[in-house]
């Protein structure tokens, strides 16, 4: 029986352990060398520098870890995997401290979805909600798994990084996703226990992470940090057998989100990719939401749709999505009046 939880309790540990004193030697150089940049004193909550690379302490001991299990086969996709890891660790760092232009962030984000996608990180099916399944194979179907990967990849990893304003909350989204992931690859019907040891491996990382992270945070997650948590999420998803539904659903906030600053940015005439105050979190706070308590209701909601994914359906996951969308899309908008009215009564005051 001990064997049987120590095939994922051992990398959890591992993990968390490599995770949390990297984590408190970023800290320590942080308050000596962090600076106070335009992304952490305008779209982070911090009056002082404050070290964004979290993400450094998460990529590195998840590749740790992978490489120290002895039970956990390295196969080409998954090689691929810990590659694109590094690729985005680089990119993130590089972008913490120079700013990468959206335009050269989304090409080499493209190229390391690609990249995985060639070694074997592929889409092959999606399944229909009423029943039967979507092939990508051979010739047009095959294009299309490349089109599909690339859109469900690019769209988590830029999600996850735009969800990523207030402390605690990409972390904490990410490890409810994680431990869904996990308790899914144990199931009968799925029964992956290297896609478990992959998840409790990030879960482990994860919860170093978080101690850190949640309000008032000692480190942020950076660009590296939240970018690979919405990658390793999309391909956990791939991993435990396209299990797109599943992902949608648990990450129903940060999707819908992104969806909606996307279309209030294209309405405006402005990049999707321009970096504003337009999101739920930061709505929140203008409504006088603390950090805990968005970072709390954040949880909160994507623990019930993670609950509910595991629990019905290709279907039923289908009829979820949509009426969390349809429920967030008032959200929206009753937080959009509620500041227009807001706003009109302080002008009316002065």
């Amino acid at each position: 029986m001990f064997s049987n939880y120590s095939l994922f309790l051992i990398p959890l540990l591992v993990s968390f352990v490599i995770a949390a004193l990297l984590l408190m030697v970023l800290i320590a150089a942080g308050r000596k060398y962090a600076v106070c940049d335009t992304r952490t004193c305008e779209r982070h909550l911090h009056k002082q520098g404050i070290s964004r690379l979290g993400g450094m302490a998460l990529i590195v001991s998840f590749l740790a870890a992978i490489f120290l299990d002895k039970q956990l086969v390295i196969s080409t996709p998954l090689l691929g995997v810990l590659f694109a890891s590094v690729a985005i660790l680089v990119l993130g760092v590089v972008d913490d401290f120079r700013q990468i232009s959206w335009k050269t962030q989304l090409l080499l984000q493209l190229i390391i979805v690609v990249f995985v996608y060639i070694v074997g990180v592929r889409l092959q099916y999606v399944s229909n909600p009423f029943g039967g399944i979507f092939l990508f194979q051979d010739g047009v179907g095959y294009v299309i798994g490349l089109l599909v990967s690339i859109v469900w990849v690019v769209f988590l990893m830029n999600a996850m990084n735009w969800v990523d304003g207030i402390d605690g909350v990409s972390g904490g989204v990410t490890f409810i996703g994680a431990l869904t992931i996990f308790f899914l690859s144990l199931r009968p019907e799925v029964n992956q226990p290297p896609v478990g040891i992959i998840a409790a491996v990030l879960i482990g990382s994860l919860v170093a992470f978080i101690l850190f992270n949640f309000h008032p945070a000692k480190i942020l997650a950076g660009t590296s940090g939240s970018m690979f948590m919405g990658f390793i999420l999309a391909v956990l998803a791939i991993f435990a057998g396209a299990k797109i539904a599943t992902t949608l659903l648990m990450l129903a906030i940060p999707i819908i989100d992104a969806l909606w600053v996307i279309g209030e940015r294209f309405s405006a005439g402005d990049s999707i990719f321009s970096a504003d105050k337009r999101h739920l979190h930061f709505k929140l706070l203008e409504l006088g939401w603390s950090p805990r308590k968005i970072c709390l209701f954040y949880y909160g909601v994507t623990a019930l749709v993670a609950v509910i994914a595991l629990n019905t359906n290709a279907l039923g996951k289908a009829v979820a999505f949509m009426l969390i969308s349809v429920f967030m899309t008032g959200v929206f908008f009753a937080i959009r009046r509620k500041i227009t009215l807001l706003k009109k009564v302080k002008m009316n005051l002065f």
